[in-house]
């Protein structure tokens, strides 16, 4: 048997908490939508601007604790670093996404004739 490995039971925990926060987060742009006009509404800039700081913290995260474990860090599991590191990847993907539907939005805008 292998000691010192996760338990199964507790990534999957974590798996589906971040299946529900993702599912939280599909959700909010519907919420936003209807506050636009409201004095306390979020500004895009703001939300945008949230959302890359958002990227760098859990790239900045899943790099301190690759940097732990390489240094052999008793506190730090291999399952930790590679789960931080997926949800880095996917996060920048996403924002990656949305960059490049921006820029097309942007595009499409620019040739249209006024």
């Amino acid at each position: 048997m292998i000691t010192g490995r996760a338990d199964i039971n507790s990534v999957l925990t974590q798996m589906r908490e971040l299946q529900a926060q993702a599912q939280t987060q599909i959700n909010k742009p519907a919420e936003m939508a209807n506050r636009i006009g409201e004095p306390d509404a979020p500004n895009f800039g703001n939300m945008l601007e949230s959302a890359v700081n958002s990227v760098n913290d859990q790239q900045m995260e899943a790099s301190q604790l690759a940097t732990s474990f390489e240094k052999g860090d008793p506190n730090v599991d291999l399952t930790q670093v590679m789960i931080s590191m997926q949800k880095a990847s996917i996060s920048f993907q996403a924002m990656t996404q949305v960059r490049n539907r921006l820029i097309t939005a942007y595009e499409d805008i620019m040739r249209m004739t006024v």
